[in-house]
């Protein structure tokens, strides 16, 4: 998904100079090309998140597009009250990217999972919420957050792509369709998606149910019409997630079904249990460990079926 962003970013740069990329000393191997083609639309700020939200608010208010890059929790959590104050509340046209969602920088310590970053950033006013489930998603959502003249967190992950003939066209905000059913439904969002396919076609195969896997790609604002749309017949809903339970999309989407009332006979949410994780080890391994896996997925259904 990174590959994407910065490939797509550079094509839309060519095309519109008042783009500019600032970034908190990261992204070495990754950037180079976008600063050497457009070094005046480059800033390095150093370890310093703080500070680059701050100026990134200033040159958006002075009428540029601009993007801060970092990796898992640095650009959100490390500077959230700049973000709030200086970003949201003034309406900036700052897309905030977080590369390394949810365990994708899991051998790196909790310090490096950015777990909960869905919800404190779906929590703040003004702020469009995007985790792309696929690396084509995340080639068209660029596209559409530099246009937005919004405050978007853009959230990317290292998963792998899950693209398939079955997928729907994508549609900017709206539920996409990877598997096809009805009575039986698994909604993801970001790259985890990849699990609900593959616990879908090992139902199909193993068992004969067809299990309907729609990826969420907008977190906040959430077309909740859409939702609902997508789930008539449906008797079974589960969700999952690299993300904490608390506040995330699981919480979401059961906010949906209430306020809309909603009668669905078992709702089921996987993800993280509140907690830090104390482990190490790469993305498959925690999640694993933390049973968001395509394993999981299955038990759970085969539990209520």
């Amino acid at each position: 998904m990174r590959d994407n962003f910065i490939k797509t970013l550079v094509e839309e740069r060519s095309k519109d100079d008042s783009i500019m990329l600032l970034t908190g000393d990261l992204g070495f191997g990754v950037l180079e090309e976008f600063e050497e083609l457009y070094p005046s639309s480059y800033l390095n700020l150093g370890i310093a998140e703080q500070t680059m939200t701050g100026i990134a608010s200033g040159l958006a208010l002075s009428g540029k597009r601009v993007l801060t890059y970092s990796i898992g929790n640095f650009p959100t959590l490390r500077c959230l009250e700049q973000i709030r104050n200086d970003l949201a509340y003034h309406e900036c046209n700052v897309t905030i990217v977080a590369v390394g969602g949810g365990f994708s920088y899991g051998q790196l310590g909790m310090s490096h999972h950015a777990t909960e970053d869905i919800g404190i950033m779906r929590a703040l006013p003004n702020v469009e919420v995007l985790v792309p489930c696929t690396n084509l998603e995340s080639e068209l959502i660029t596209k559409e957050v530099i246009a937005s003249n919004k405050t978007s967190y853009l959230r990317l992950d290292k998963s792998f792509d899950t693209e398939t003939d079955d997928t729907d066209s994508f549609k900017y905000g709206k539920l996409r369709r990877f598997r096809k059913g009805s009575k039986y439904v698994i909604i993801a969002t970001g790259g985890i998606l990849e699990e609900a396919t593959k616990a879908a076609d090992e139902l199909k195969t193993k068992f004969n149910l067809n299990i309907k896997v729609l990826g969420c790609h907008m977190v906040k604002p959430f077309d909740e019409k859409d939702l609902i749309n997508n789930l008539v017949d449906a008797d079974i809903i589960l969700t999952i997630e690299e993300h904490n339970l608390v506040s995330g999309f699981g919480a979401l989407i059961g906010e949906v079904l209430f306020r809309n009332k909603v009668q669905i006979n078992h709702f089921i949410n996987l993800g993280i249990n509140d907690t830090y994780s104390g482990e190490v080890g790469d993305q498959k391994f925690l999640r694993n460990s933390y049973k968001i896996n395509k394993e999981e997925i299955i038990k759970q259904l085969l539990n209520k079926i």
